[in-house]
């Protein structure tokens, strides 16, 4: 007998329509019953669209909180309220999605991964770049050992022009930076998970305001107010791991630059390389000839993908709720989501005072 889930949505803005709730409508083994959003027309909204018959509406999510019924809660909110909002999920004997990043700031990043292992509910966090069919096939090339010892890489999350002027992004004390918290946190991730290493040891960063101060810029989403542009434009850091590696981190939402690649990752180790610049592509040495090859993810003989249309957000949630179910880890654990939290707090603090910036000390 298929098991149920009843499911709470806390923030039902952009980030819920866009991908939590059509993923989840999709999956027979949910039930969407409770809607959550300071605006209450966006929590009836999502209520109509997505909602299981008689599904409540809250303003308030503690109150939602207090439904015993529900077990697990999605965390689509701003930044700032993660953890707040994650915490007390937790401590509602629920299981929580929260979105990324983890939380604004390693603090209360560990203080969720405390909870969660504290409440034996289950936690994860919404880095849904790892369901990607690229993505999957290139971890398993690393699990294989094809890369050989991965000692150098490249998270890259550049945009050229594409700032996004809605909603809380642009607000420093909501969200806890621009774009390296917001799209270099899906590069680092996606970077640390294919090396499979969460040890860093230092880090350097650095971080600019300079085309955000520009008035009627060129834009993707129309221009932006240079004095509500409280975070940066671009940002960069060099994260040196425990075991000598390093890792290169290129963030930006605008950049004067034609070398534009999101939530992708380059990786050399010292069997072969590989990178996702317009696709997959492995490169090596082999019979004393270098060789670089184009993986076609749509020709058959690669299992996860066998003709299925899931999108990355559909298999993120498929198998949130299967860990669930068979009561394993999620693919994405809060230990490995607070590590890159740590990572971007430090090249943030580096970036502010031109040290270096040592973890784990």
């Amino acid at each position: 007998m298929t098991q149920t889930h009843r499911v709470g949505i806390i923030g039902c803005g952009g980030i819920a329509n866009g991908k939590h709730l059509p993923s989840l409508k999709k999956l027979a083994n949910v039930q969407l019953v409770a809607f959550c959003d300071i605006i209450e027309e966006r929590a009836q909204k999502a209520a109509s669209e997505y909602g299981a018959e008689g599904a409540t509406v809250y303003t308030d999510y503690r109150e939602l909180l207090k439904d015993g019924s529900i077990e697990v809660i999605h965390v689509c909110t701003p930044n700032d309220s993660h953890a707040e909002i994650a915490i007390a999920a937790l401590e509602s004997d629920k299981h929580v999605m929260c979105e990324k990043p983890m939380a604004k700031t390693a603090a209360d990043a560990k203080r969720m991964m405390e909870t969660a292992e504290r409440t034996g509910k289950k936690l994860t966090i919404g880095y849904n770049n790892r369901f990607r069919p690229d993505s999957q096939h290139l971890k398993k090339v690393c699990e294989d050992g094809d890369l050989g010892h991965i000692y150098y890489a490249k998270a890259h999350a550049i945009r050229r022009r594409a700032v996004p002027t809605w909603g809380v992004f642009l607000d420093g004390e909501k969200q806890g930076g621009g774009p390296l918290i917001d799209i270099g946190t899906h590069a680092l991730d996606l970077t640390l998970w294919m090396m499979d290493n969460y040890k860093p040891k230092v880090v350097l960063g650095t971080a600019y305001h300079e085309l955000s101060k520009k008035e009627n810029a060129a834009n993707a989403w129309g221009p932006w107010d240079p004095a509500k542009f409280t975070v940066e434009d671009s940002a960069f850091g060099m994260i040196v791991m425990e075991n000598g590696a390093t890792i290169m981190l290129e963030s930006s939402w605008a950049l004067n630059s034609l070398d534009i690649d999101e939530a992708k990752c380059s990786l050399s180790g010292t069997e072969a390389g590989a990178d996702m610049k317009g696709g997959l592509r492995i490169n090596g040495e082999q019979h004393s000839r270098l060789y670089t090859t184009d993986v076609d993810l749509k020709g058959g003989g690669v299992a996860f993908y066998e003709g299925n249309s899931e999108n990355a957000p559909d298999v993120e949630m498929r198998l949130w709720y299967q860990a669930i179910e068979q009561n394993t880890d999620p693919v994405v654990t809060p230990k490995q989501a607070y590590v890159v939290s740590q990572i971007l707090e430090a090249l943030y603090e580096s970036a502010r005072t031109g040290q270096a910036v040592y973890l784990n000390e």
